[in-house]
């Protein structure tokens, strides 16, 4: 009686091991086929999945009906625009990681500038396989303190205009005005924050200065409206009550946005100015015609050319130390590269973790 219950409860439907049967199939008839019009690891992985996804739902409509292969050629489509979108990301991650690690554990890679390092001594390294002198110390100290001025030109005004948008300016005519302006500000390209920059300090002070500072103006250009935005969206999501019982304690307005709205939405704030300064941390045009090119040390941002990450990756690949023999410079391009990739994967931890340590505790 039990076996014949079973039977009637799984008729119509496929075992188990029929998916890995049918991947297994694929995967051989793929090997075969692509034997036959030339081998490529990329393409065989390819018609693997789309032989899996064929069999797949073919098998499906025959023994368990056409409405349940629909649902199979759905999920197939969705797994498969998921793996297409997830291959260039495990690509760029894979080859920045293959050629980065070499230059990056490189002795003095952290520790030294390009100051002095000349094409003599790359031809050296290249001929005795001597390590690759010179590091990019200097441009990562000139990109951690081009962003940090940013941040602190751009949470500010941001933060604040975001107040405004939503705890004074009620959609009145000032509001949307600042409203369309911050979403043409989200829209602009990076060259034009750059040049608007070039071209104000040009005014102020010299036609082209160029300076830590003007850069980190720059960047902050490109972050107001990223920490308005993100800002703008936390604080909409306070409950109103909130603010409700502050004013009904008899407390000002200033004081409820100070000791209620902003702790309440302190989470998602840290979180949108920790993101707005990864996307900025990498921009390599506005650095190109605001901060120059260096080659040693500078930590003063209102003096002097300052070297930052992006503008090393791009001289190195393009005006290599040795022309003649390229390979230390493009390994210290990759090597910048991934310290770069690091640096923004640090920061995009950096938010998550901010972001759960104020969130609001929940239960009791």
């Amino acid at each position: 009686m039990t076996a014949r219950k079973r039977s009637a409860l799984t008729r119509g439907q496929l075992p188990k091991y029929i998916p890995y049967a049918i991947a297994g199939a694929a995967i051989i008839v793929a090997a075969a086929l692509m034997s036959v019009i030339g081998f490529n690891a990329f393409g065989w992985g390819v018609l693997s999945a789309v032989l899996f996804a064929a069999g797949w739902v073919a098998t499906t409509a025959a023994v368990e009906g056409v409405r349940k292969a629909k649902d199979r050629l759905a999920t197939s489509l969705v797994v498969g625009a998921f793996l297409v979108a997830l291959m260039p990301l495990v690509s760029v991650i894979w080859t920045v990681l293959v050629n980065g690690i070499p230059g990056l554990v490189e002795p003095g890679f952290l520790g030294t500038s390009m100051k002095g390092v000349t094409g003599v001594q790359d031809n050296a390294s290249v001929a005795n396989g001597t390590p690759v002198l010179g590091g990019a110390y200097h441009a990562l100290m000139g990109s951690v303190l081009i962003t940090l001025w940013a941040t602190l030109i751009s949470v500010p005004i941001g933060l604040l205009t975001s107040i405004y948008l939503v705890e004074y300016g009620q959609g009145n005519r000032l509001s949307k005005a600042i409203t369309f302006f911050v979403d043409v500000m989200t829209g602009i390209p990076s060259i034009v924050a750059g040049l608007f920059a070039a071209a104000f300090f040009g005014l102020v002070i010299a036609p082209g200065t160029k300076t830590g500072m003007v850069a980190a103006v720059a960047l902050s250009v490109l972050m107001i409206p990223v920490v308005v935005r993100s800002s703008e969206e936390m604080l909409k999501i306070v409950p109103n009550e909130l603010r409700e019982a502050a004013y009904a304690l008899g407390v000002r307005k200033w004081r409820t946005i100070v000791k209620v709205v902003i702790p309440t939405a302190i989470s998602g704030i840290a979180s949108g100015v920790t993101l707005a300064i990864a996307r900025v941390i990498g921009e390599t045009a506005p650095l190109l015609v605001t901060a120059g090119f260096a080659t040693s040390i500078n930590t003063n941002v209102f003096s002097g050319w300052m070297a930052s990450l992006p503008t090393y990756i791009y001289t190195q690949i393009m005006s290599p130390t040795s022309p003649s023999n390229p390979d230390p410079s493009t390994q210290r391009a990759w090597a910048a590269a991934l310290l770069l990739i690091l640096l923004v994967m640090a920061l995009n931890l950096g938010a998550r973790l901010v972001a759960r340590i104020f969130s609001p505790k929940t239960g009791r």
